[in-house]
């Protein structure tokens, strides 16, 4: 495979993962490190490659590069009570560019032995960000609605989900017409489709169709983190003079 012409990963990504979902531990690993650089590592890498040329065509904003995007296969276990030393999926996120790998809204995707998942969207934002997505979805709530009514939208993912509070926020109209979604903490969409899908010959270009129809939403979500965040480096400088 090559960075410009992915199509998927092969069945051997697949059976891998079913193999170290049965045998998670350090020895197994070892003995089959190689296998695992092959089909794992190594078509991610490509698959990561091959995104970042698309992103410059309809997204240039968004980084797709191996060292920021691939996730490790290692867990980490210091404050948990599953040992397992290995992750059983293979996962990448796609950020925007000036923002944190995990900050903002972002593309994501993970292939497991049972699924495989693609969307993203903006997951556990600090306060000050998720109070600028919500003040900017109750200023240009019209905006808002067209990209979740969308077809495209709503052809991939239905609705956005995410956990959300049991009232509006403190600050905003208990009847705005955005209300439902003011009171959310995250604000997701994605699609779970089966494991084979990894390894079908439609399944980049699946991705793609989907990173596409994510878009809207992410920038939309994006903008007023990124303005709120110039904002405050703005202060920063005039306070320093």
């Amino acid at each position: 495979m090559k960075a410009d012409t992915f199509s998927a990963f092969p069945e051997e990504t697949l059976q891998f993962l079913r193999k170290l979902k049965r045998n998670n531990n350090r020895e197994w690993f070892q003995e089959h490190k190689a296998a695992y650089e092959e089909f794992l590592k190594q078509p991610m890498t490509e698959l990561i490659q091959a995104l970042g040329k698309d992103f410059k065509k309809f997204a240039p904003e968004m980084i797709a590069s191996p060292q920021v995007s691939a996730f490790r296969i290692y867990r980490d276990t210091r404050f948990s009570q599953d040992k397992s030393p290995y992750k059983t999926h293979i996962a990448a996120v796609f950020p925007r560019a000036g923002l944190g790998k995990h900050e903002g809204a972002r593309f994501y995707l993970h292939i497991a032995p049972s699924d495989v998942f693609v969307g993203g969207g903006l997951y556990m934002p600090p306060p000050e960000d998720l109070h600028a997505v919500r003040m900017h979805i109750a200023k240009r709530s019209a905006a808002f609605f067209r990209i979740l009514r969308s077809s495209e939208f709503r052809k991939h993912f239905g609705e956005i989900s995410g956990e959300r509070l049991s009232r509006v926020p403190k600050g905003f109209p208990a009847d705005h017409s955005a209300a439902e979604y003011l009171k959310h903490k995250q604000f997701l969409a994605a699609r779970t489709l089966p494991a084979s899908v990894a390894t079908s010959p439609a399944f980049y270009k699946m991705v793609l169709k989907t990173f596409r129809a994510m878009l809207p939403l992410v920038r939309f979500l994006n903008d007023p983190i990124v303005e709120a965040r110039r904002m405050r480096d703005r202060q920063k400088a005039l306070t320093a003079l």
